[in-house]
């Protein structure tokens, strides 16, 4: 296997991208153990750190990583904003040890988030819908290679991209 760069083939097969020279010790950073990257740092095209990961959320059924979901905020896991990212969003950067996000620190921070407490369904196709196409990202169990396409506003019925109502358009 080999690592790609920021605009590299990872993320549009539906995975994070790997960028840096780096491999560690063990079977990194193709094939990782979801508990080594907890806690990683989340740098926003800006530069600024944006929180950690917290949790790493598979889809069982395709066996795809579905979200990382990043945690900020908060001090000692209380009051913390918790947000779901695509994983198609991150990249995993091996030199600096952290992911990168390629939006700035406001559009992450502008997406509402959750607590703890009330997560929401993430196994509900219009929210993962319209939460890949917050950080326009193709969602991970689509196989088109436009962000937009094929995909419709959950709120409408219309595609986003056509104004269409019709799924063929």
């Amino acid at each position: 296997m080999t690592t790609s760069n920021l605009t590299g083939s990872g993320a549009a097969q539906g995975g994070a991208n790997i960028v840096g020279s780096g491999v560690g010790d063990g079977p990194g950073p193709d094939v990782m153990a979801a508990s080594t990257l907890d806690s990683t740092t989340v740098i926003t095209s800006d530069g600024e750190d944006i929180g950690k990961i917290k949790d790493i959320m598979l889809d069982v059924r395709s066996g795809r990583v579905a979200y990382a979901v990043l945690t900020s905020g908060g001090f000692l896991g209380m009051g913390d904003t918790l947000r779901a990212i695509p994983w198609n969003a991150l990249t995993l950067d091996t030199d600096q040890k952290v992911f990168r996000a390629d939006m700035t620190a406001d559009r992450i921070k502008s997406e509402p988030g959750f607590d703890k407490d009330h997560w929401p369904s993430m196994a509900d196709v219009s929210w993962g819908t319209s939460m890949h196409q917050y950080y326009n990202r193709q969602p991970y169990w689509s196989t088109t290679s436009d962000p937009l396409s094929g995909s419709s506003d959950p709120l409408t019925g219309t595609n986003p991209a056509t104004g269409s109502r019709d799924p063929l358009l």
